[in-house]
């Protein structure tokens, strides 16, 4: 315990300052990243919300996540050039109009453009904070450093989609007022607060960094056996990603949270879609250490496969039932399948990397992360829509049974929709869900999900098998 306090107190303030704002930015995105963004953009204008597509929906998550996750390549080379604190001034300014813009468009296109101003202003951020803590930390307390970086990352991502499952239901517009002063926070913390860290200077221009880091992604790609495990681990994210993309709109739609509320003698709004997404960030908090003091024995890919192979389960089991309590069950087994492998990616890059190249193998870490959320917002698309969406499900019902009801629009909402079905068909809302479910087997979307997921592990044993021969590098400078 003396051990720890002591290198604790060696940390400069730069570094709990760092730490703070990650804390903010994390409470700020997540609170209206995870869970909440894909319900407000595909439910009904009559209830405040978007009634935007799935497609819409899964374009907008998509193409901006994927920016959000390529573009620090470039804004790294921003910061370096410039200074830590001018980016983050502009990063946070970012975020606070992008936020207030999707506060108050309504149309797609803008919607779109504002979110891909948000992901602009997050890739500005994500080089710069954990740039710092490498920067300020030595090699005695750099372990302990990232540790507490990476709690603090899982206690921002719990935080904020819990406090938006408290409020989201009274207006949507109060989550983005949140993520705005949390933004606002953290822009005063750096105006006032904020010392930029040394950084060694460079005779580079600004162009010729960019060139430097484009360059650099040549070389490390063109190593196919790393292009490949690369390609397999965004299958993996591919996967992962409907976590944020199609389960709130599942569990809205089929499931009801409600009865959890009853279970534990508490008000019916007090446990919501959302809610019940935050509990993957508190899951990690609790059992981050369990897992990894675990997963520690084993060698990085045998780590990674069985925890996307487990993580699978988790998936199946968040979209297989409309018991609530399957899916909780199943966001917990998510959670470890993503605690045992999506550290371990890095570890296993860190590791194959030959010794010269281990920054540049390093900076190509977030391509399969953009790449698997851009195939993610094309599957939580039409291929959702078509599989599990209710509103599709049961346009296809009315049909089915000969029922003309004109399409939902302005002036018809999708309530107008519901309740001229439920009279056609002589059913409740409750038997109406109940006949969707079983005359169309929404539930069959896990297999979608988990099936990728899956077909990622059984790649990944292949490629160990094949491709590496069964032998897992574990450093030495050589390449796989």
């Amino acid at each position: 315990m003396s051990s720890f306090i002591k290198v604790v107190k060696k940390f400069p303030r730069v570094f709990w300052i760092s730490n703070i704002l990650e804390l903010f930015e994390r409470w700020g995105w997540y609170g209206f990243y995870n869970g909440f963004f894909a319900l407000y953009l595909t439910s009904a204008k009559e209830d405040g919300a978007l009634g935007f597509s799935n497609f819409e929906k899964g374009a907008i998550m998509g193409t901006g996540s994927m920016i959000l996750y390529f573009l620090p390549v470039i804004t790294g080379a921003i910061a370096d050039r410039v200074g830590y604190k001018k980016v983050l001034i502009l990063s946070f300014t970012a975020y606070i109009i992008s936020f207030f813009m999707l506060s108050q468009f309504e149309s797609f296109s803008l919607i779109f453009t504002a979110f891909i101003c948000l992901a602009v202003a997050g890739a500005l951020f994500k080089p710069i904070i954990s740039g710092t803590v490498a920067r300020v930390t030595t090699d005695e307390t750099s372990s302990l450093g990232f540790g507490i970086f990476y709690m603090i990352v899982n206690i921002g991502g719990f935080i904020g989609p819990f406090i938006s499952s408290l409020v989201y239901k009274h207006s949507w517009d109060n989550v983005f007022y949140i993520s705005i002063a949390t933004m606002a926070i953290n822009y005063l913390l750096v105006l006032f607060i904020y010392r930029e860290p040394s950084v060694e200077k460079t005779s580079k221009t600004f162009i010729q960094n960019i060139g430097i880091a484009f360059k650099n992604i040549g070389i490390t790609l063109i190593d196919w056996r790393y292009l490949l495990f690369l390609l397999i681990i965004g299958i993996f994210w591919s996967a992962y990603n409907q976590f944020y993309y199609s389960f709130p709109v599942f569990l809205d739609q089929w499931v009801d949270v409600g009865r959890i509320a009853a279970t534990l003698n508490l008000p019916p709004d007090k446990v919501t879609t959302v809610t019940i997404t935050s509990l993957a960030s508190f899951y990690i908090i609790l059992f981050q250490l369990i897992i990894s003091s675990y997963t520690a024995k084993l060698k990085p890919l045998n780590s990674i496969m069985a925890g996307i192979s487990v993580l699978a389960i988790g998936l199946a089991m968040m979209f297989i039932s409309t018991n609530p309590w399957i899916p909780v069950l199943g966001i917990l087994i998510f959670a470890i399948g993503e605690m045992a492998s999506s550290p371990k990616t890095q570890e296993y890059i860190g590791r194959i990397a030959p010794p010269d190249r281990k920054a540049l193998y390093m900076g190509t870490s977030f391509l399969p992360i953009a790449f698997g959320h851009f195939i993610a917002g094309i599957i939580s698309g039409k291929p959702y829509e078509i599989l599990a969406d209710k509103q599709h499900l049961l346009e296809k019902a009315v049909a089915q049974r000969g029922f003309t009801i004109q399409p939902v629009s302005d002036t018809f909402t999708q309530s107008d929709y519901y309740s001229q079905a439920q009279q056609l068909f002589g059913m409740d809302s409750g038997q109406l869900n109940e006949y969707l479910w079983s005359e169309f087997h929404p539930s069959k979307v896990w297999i979608l999900f988990a099936g990728m997921a899956l077909s990622a592990s059984i790649l990944l044993y292949l490629y160990n098998r094949f491709v590496l021969n069964g032998r897992e590098i574990n450093g030495g400078g050589k390449n796989i």
